[in-house]
């Protein structure tokens, strides 16, 4: 049963969504990833957030651009919880995403990541699933030393090739 839900409202969120489901095959969590325009389709949308928890999912991760109200719609509903994806834009950078997506009220809270920012979604989803699943945190832990271990091969590269050579 998948744990967690990606939902975008477009398909040309796919490359940043995408980064988001790669972490969660890395490590081993299962997902649903599904398109579902809130304004345009608002039935669907609806029986979407209901229908999550029922679903299994544990969290969201919900990819918006502009208005972006798919995430604050998903923690409206979802008693779980969301992690918002503000997405880049064209018109003013991805900027008003992020602040449609962090700026929400009270009661209503939405974890926020960078713009375009579907890997650390992915991430942060696993670790709220980590922690009540020991052999995730495992996983996770281990994905933090390959991360250590990928800097610390670059650094001993940039020491035997010398600064100007890089």
């Amino acid at each position: 049963m998948a744990k967690v839900g990606i939902v975008m409202g477009s398909d040309s969120d796919m490359p940043v969504m995408a980064k988001a489901a790669d972490i969660l095959d890395k490590l081993g969590v299962e997902y649903e990833m599904s398109i579902i325009s809130a304004h345009r389709e608002p039935d669907t949308f609806f029986e979407y957030a209901k229908s999550a928890e029922a679903k299994g999912f544990k969290v969201i991760i919900a990819g918006a651009g502009m208005a972006a109200h798919l995430p604050g719609m998903c923690a409206a509903i979802f008693p779980m919880p969301v992690i918002g994806i503000p997405m880049h834009t064209s018109s003013l950078g991805g900027r008003d995403s992020l602040y449609s997506i962090v700026q929400m009220p009270s009661g209503i809270p939405v974890a926020t990541v960078a713009i375009n920012g579907g890997a650390n979604a992915g991430l942060l989803a696993a670790k709220i699933l980590a922690t009540s699943d020991e052999a995730l945190l495992a996983r996770l832990k281990a994905y933090s030393e390959d991360l250590k271990k990928q800097v610390e091969a670059k650094d001993a590269r940039l020491k035997e090739v010398g600064y100007k050579a890089y």
